[in-house]
């Protein structure tokens, strides 16, 4: 196969963790016979600074004909930082926002996976540890309040801002399909999340899905309130499987996920289009007060390099010699520092990437 791969390193540790993953995809192409061409463009932070877009169209055009995008971290310090004070639309995550929706990336998958080698690591500890956590959340990624008109007024109580959360039946019903999808091929069991009991906008999302539910009647489809699903996920995440929302509750539904496996670091994901195209990038953020000093976890890069190969480019071979070679640098031992247990030694990115590389050429 020859492949084309746009790669937006980003900022902070991004540039880190997505060497590693390239080094990674190397190592696929030479042990299976493929070629792989990268082409980098700025984004985030950096793209701020060199061309004051935090998503430059120059940048959307690398993507736009590439056969997958690799995303590294975007995003500036939390607070204290330079690009905190910009206006909405060209804050880093902005430019998220807009590669989102300019390439039409609206199913986000993001599966929370505890390693048996890494139980020591889940908070949750001994009350669910030992049956294990395998989920995924499915979340539409370019509709409701990110995306909704919004804006800010003067009232006699002082300036009033407004977001507004809008869906309509065919944003609901193409997600809802992913999710459907995705069950089948899992443990048949699909959990929608919602606020019907309040919002309208949640009425319309339930109501679509129990339709779109009548054309997969082999899955078990099941309602939650975001509310109670947070505590659900806290509580007992291993009655999960595959789990869909809408863009808000997914952004943090997906995050309450992934800290019960014990560290984002771990947690790769996939943004999809229609088609076979697709962003992968892992779930944890850019990090700036670890960049630069050989601490990153670059796994979750990996493992979003493990998604890229089976859905955008249909390597399933491949994929899986990715996820094995991550399995056995942690049965073997290996451990970044996120993931190291209290007295266990930890490797460095530079490190981790290397053995991952070794194992897949072995």
């Amino acid at each position: 196969m020859n492949a084309k791969i746009a790669l937006l390193p980003g900022d902070y540790i991004g540039p880190e963790v997505v060497a590693e993953a390239v080094k990674v995809l190397g190592a696929v192409a030479q042990k299976y016979g493929h070629t792989f061409n990268f082409e980098e463009a700025p984004a985030g932070c950096t793209a701020i600074e060199l061309l004051e877009d935090p998503m430059p169209e120059s940048t959307l055009d690398v993507c736009r004909s590439a056969d997958a995008v690799l995303l590294g971290a975007v995003g500036g310090p939390v607070s204290g930082g330079k690009f905190n004070n910009l206006p909405g639309h060209m804050r880093p995550e902005a430019g998220l926002l807009k590669l989102r929706s300019s390439l039409g990336l609206y199913a986000n998958l993001r599966p929370a996976v505890l390693f048996d080698e890494l139980k020591n690591a889940c908070p949750l500890a001994e009350r669910v540890v030992a049956d294990g956590i395998d989920m995924i959340v499915i979340r539409e990624l370019t509709g409701g309040l990110y995306f909704g008109p919004r804006g800010r007024k003067q009232t006699e109580f002082g300036e009033s801002a407004w977001d507004t959360m809008i869906y309509n039946e065919m944003e609901i019903e193409r997600i809802a399909r992913v999710g459907f999808k995705t069950a089948q091929l899992r443990n048949k069991k699909l959990c929608n999340v919602d606020k019907a009991n309040v919002l309208e906008s949640s009425r319309l999302w339930r109501s679509v899905v129990e339709r779109v539910a009548k054309d997969y009647p082999e899955v078990e489809l099941s309602h939650l309130y975001v509310d109670n699903a947070a505590m659900q996920i806290a509580l007992n995440p291993k009655q999960f499987d595959v789990m869909v929302t809408e863009n808000m509750f997914g952004d943090i539904l997906s995050d309450i996920a992934g800290a019960v496996t014990g560290s984002i670091g771990m947690l790769p994901s996939a943004s999809l289009a229609d088609g076979t195209f697709g962003l992968y990038e892992p779930v944890h953020g850019s990090a700036p007060d670890i960049a630069g000093k050989n601490l990153a976890n670059p796994l979750a890069t990996i493992l979003s390099v493990a998604m890229l190969l089976r859905f955008s480019l249909g390597l399933s071979a491949e994929a899986d010699a990715v996820e094995a070679a991550v399995q056995q640098a942690l049965t073997c031992g290996l451990r970044t520092a996120d993931i190291a247990a209290k007295g266990e030694k930890a490797i460095g990115t530079l490190e981790m990437g290397k053995a991952i590389v070794d194992y897949i050429r072995a």
